[in-house]
């Protein structure tokens, strides 16, 4: 029993022996490998090319630069096209020193069994690293968005159309476009390692045609809608789509072209989509009457508009109806004021009133100021809201109904769409003047115009354009305020009064101030086709450039509401002649 225990302590002491002496056979080398390398790059390691194994970092810095030189030129290739990418254009730039840290910790990551495994590879292994690069990332993407919009060769996507009476498939060709993400790859290797070969251009094959069996089932798609339509209206508006346009909405692979039905609908939308429109009323004597209705405000319900006009597609391609129609499905907004409120806004009385005087304007302006005004007369504005001249107005162009007059753009005087509205916005200035409403936004002319002085001192003007100047002020009284414009184009005066309730407030202006007075320059004469050759017509008057201030000053029971200066700062004019150009009388 006792020399059975001592064999078996025999041969573990024999094992421990043998097991260690092991351990330390593999594990000596193994440990002395790794003091060689303390501090230094372990071996066979090289940096684009560059042996800097064994080195310690400071060596391999000085070998990297004594060493690298980054390519010059970059080229690349694609069939008949070639691309130089001159390296210099996107600053490129080695970081040394972060390669030579990457090196160095490609087997210091802290994960004792990783970096084990690289030391043993590292004794019979070669491994090569790139360079840190640093480039202008925005003008490399300038360039391969270059040379994507050289590349590129679009698809033609099938289509169904309509050729006289036949329906006719298109069955779309295959294009193709670049691949960035490998390209910038490949440059990425190149750039790192510094390699100068070619790189050829990486290219996506993009098809979308039909195939034969393809191309007659969507022939057979398109002739269902053959010889018909979806009719759509909305209050006076229609909306016509023929067999043509319903072929565009049509995917020959079944089901509908997005983007085509969007069209329709941004189309539908954009004509019938407005505001709530509150009623606009004329005053007489003690009451209000109506004469533009209440509008409710619309904006097309899309979603229901689609499924709606999905729907009537599948019904008329399943069924012989020629014609299909549906109500167009919006979403309303009921205005501020209806229309059976028309006594009940507080209208009791003149708050406030302009005018001016517009002698010697040509046809088409006195034309323009009787549109503007009209445009303008009748609007209510509520209490508590801004007044926006631009807004109310509108566009101001051929297309609404406006003549061309005498505008001032650019520091000239010439003829444009609309010339005279400045002569509504500087009679509806002067009534909120009178009524002491607070002006949230004004602007002078460029110069003294002879129109706005007729029956003023100057200073009492105010221009707009659209966006921007605009003419703005704020209803802070109790009640609706009433805008009535009165135009008599024969007597050249418009008038604006402004009706609502009183609330004790009383308005000043002071007499303008004239400083910084410069004289004006000599005279213009410009051609006009309007008037006879031969003829000729002062339209303007010479005018001193100036700084024109008034105060303006609001005072209810005692309390001072507003108390501001108005300054325009107006350059000197000329005096402005017409000078016939068009057939003698």
């Amino acid at each position: 029993m006792t020399s059975a225990i001592s064999f078996k302590k025999k041969r573990t002491r024999y094992l421990t022996i043998v097991l260690s002496s092991l351990i330390i056979l593999i594990l000596g080398p193994f440990l002395i490998y790794n003091i060689r390398y303390v501090g230094r790059i372990y071996p066979n390691t090289y940096i684009a090319g560059i042996k800097v194994g064994g080195k310690i970092p400071k060596d391999a810095v000085t070998i990297l630069s004594q060493n690298i030189s980054p390519p010059e030129k970059i080229k690349l290739t694609e069939q008949a096209q070639s691309f130089e990418l001159i390296t210099r254009d996107i600053d490129l730039n080695y970081d040394i020193s972060a390669s030579v840290d990457r090196a160095y910790n490609l087997t210091r990551t802290d994960n004792f069994i990783l970096d084990t495994i690289q030391k043993i590879r590292l004794v019979t292994e070669k491994q090569n690293i790139g360079l840190a690069t640093n480039i202008d990332e925005e003008k490399l993407e300038k360039f391969t968005s270059m040379v994507k919009r050289q590349v590129t060769v679009n698809p033609v996507y099938p289509s169904i159309e309509k050729k006289g009476e036949i329906v006719q498939v298109n069955k779309g060709l295959p294009g193709s476009e670049l691949d960035i993400k490998i390209l910038r790859a490949n440059l990425g290797r190149n750039l790192s390692y510094i390699r100068s070969d070619d790189i050829p251009i990486p290219l996506i094959m993009v098809d979308y045609s039909l195939d034969d069996k393809e191309t007659v089932k969507a022939k057979e798609i398109g002739e269902k809608y053959l010889g018909k339509s979806i009719n759509l209206g909305f209050e006076s508006q229609k909306f016509n789509y023929k067999d043509g346009d319903l072929f565009k909405l049509i995917n020959p692979r079944g089901g509908y072209n997005k983007e085509e039905l969007d069209k329709i609908v941004f189309d539908i939308a954009s004509n019938i989509n407005r505001d709530p429109q509150n009623p606009k009323f004329e005053f007489n004597g003690s009451k209000v009457t109506e004469f533009l209705p209440a509008l409710d405000g619309i904006i097309l319900d899309s979603q229901k508009f689609n499924d709606l006009f999905k729907g009537t597609l599948d019904k008329i391609a399943s069924t012989d109806e020629k014609i299909a129609t549906f109500e167009i499905p919006v979403l309303r907004t009921s205005p501020d004021v209806s229309t059976d409120e028309v006594n009940t806004l507080g209208i009791k009385e003149l708050i406030g009133r302009g005018e001016s005087t517009y002698y010697h304007s040509i046809p088409g302006r006195v034309f323009n100021v009787n549109l503007a005004a009209s445009k303008i007369n009748g609007t209510l504005v509520k209490p508590g809201d801004i007044f926006s001249f631009n807004q109310n107005i509108g566009d101001i162009s051929k297309i609404t109904g406006y003549k061309e007059a005498y505008i001032i753009e650019n520091g000239r005087t010439i003829l444009g769409d609309g010339g005279g509205v400045c002569q509504v916005s500087t009679t509806l200035f002067r009534s909120v003047l009178n009524a002491g409403l607070p002006i949230l936004e004004r602007a002078a002319h460029a110069y003294r115009v002879s129109y706005y002085e007729q029956n003023s001192p100057p200073g009492f003007d105010a221009t707009v354009y659209s966006p921007s100047p605009d003419f703005k002020f704020k209803n802070d009284t109790p009640g609706y305020i009433l805008i009535q414009a009165k135009n008599n184009s024969k007597k050249y005066s418009l008038v604006f009064e402004l009706y609502g309730v009183s609330d004790g407030r009383v308005a000043t202006t002071s007499k303008p101030t004239i400083t910084n007075v410069t004289p004006a320059p000599e005279d213009l004469y410009q051609d006009d086709p309007t008037l006879p050759a031969g003829q000729t017509k002062q339209i303007d008057y010479a005018a001193r450039g100036a700084k024109v201030t008034f105060s303006y000053k609001v005072v209810r029971n005692g309390e001072i509401l507003t108390d501001k200066n108005f300054v325009s700062n107006y350059k000197p004019w000329q005096a402005i002649y017409l000078r016939g150009t068009g057939p003698a009388i």
